[in-house]
């Protein structure tokens, strides 16, 4: 189980570390390295906290069958929201996600800002709270996915520490490989499948929710831990099914669009 979890923890927070990334990039070559990596250091330092006292708090103080109940519901609703915009992405009609757009927009809103002296290591203001609030923002969702997945993952043979373990080390393995490849190319990783991660991470994360709510609720799942994967099967196969659907009434939607016609005036001897 706990693999499964550090798993899903690394899909889950590889989607937003490479957002986090690709502001903290952009601020680094617009305004400066040092403001845009005191800004990701420091923003890493609170999630850092939030984990350990949340988390700590977590461990001790709350039954686990409440627990699963209640991160089990916020899971299968985050994971279908995730879900619903993949599939709204892969049936086209939602703009998929591009961190190359993001990154020249950002940057031509930080050069309208005059944020262009690139030599200087002095310390910006701005350039700092903007990449802190970047990686703030989106290490928040990573800090939720190492509590609830950890914390959940507890059975009578895991603890719940060791569960918060395995979550976050799936998480710093996810955070170092996005800095590790982030620093050797130096661009926005539009590379990386972004919208095809999104719609794995909403698969893992309705399934998972699914699963622990229904154990909140008593449920004793065939096949244990197995029937997870049974799950992702189901899922997975309606999502398919949806964007099957979702393409053919797109196109059928635009096959019935009316054809705009000239109209040509009659010229009177």
């Amino acid at each position: 189980m706990q693999w499964v979890v550090a798993t899903a923890s690394f899909f889950a927070s590889a989607v937003e570390f490479v957002e986090a990334f690709t502001i903290v990039l952009v601020v680094g070559v617009t305004v400066n390295w040092r403001s845009s990596l005191l800004g990701a250091l420091a923003a890493a330092a609170t999630l850092a906290l939030l984990v350990a006292t949340l988390g700590t708090a977590l461990v001790q103080w709350v039954p686990i069958d409440a627990l699963r109940l209640v991160i089990g519901i916020l899971l299968l609703l985050f994971g279908l929201k995730w879900l619903k915009n993949a599939i709204l992405r892969y049936s086209g009609l939602k703009a998929r996600h591009d961190e190359e757009a993001i990154y020249e927009e950002t940057q031509a809103a930080l050069r309208a800002r005059g944020k262009v002296d690139t030599s200087s290591s002095r310390f910006d203001l701005f350039g700092f709270l903007l990449s802190y609030k970047s990686v703030l923002l989106e290490g928040l969702e990573v800090a939720f996915i190492v509590i609830t997945f950890g914390v959940s993952a507890a059975t009578s043979t895991v603890s719940r520490s060791s569960g918060i373990a395995s979550a976050a080390l799936g998480a710093l393995l996810a955070g170092l490989l996005v800095i590790l490849v982030g620093a050797i190319v130096r661009v926005p990783l539009a590379k990386v499948p972004e919208n095809t991660l999104k719609f794995i991470v909403g698969i893992m994360l309705t399934t998972f929710g699914t699963f622990w709510t229904g154990e909140g609720f008593g449920v004793n799942w065939p096949l244990a831990d197995v029937f997870l994967l049974i799950l992702a099967a189901i899922y997975l196969g309606a999502a398919f099914l949806l964007i099957t659907w979702l393409k053919r009434v797109k196109a059928r939607a635009i096959d019935n669009q009316p054809v705009p016609t000239t109209q040509t005036q009659e010229v009177k001897p």
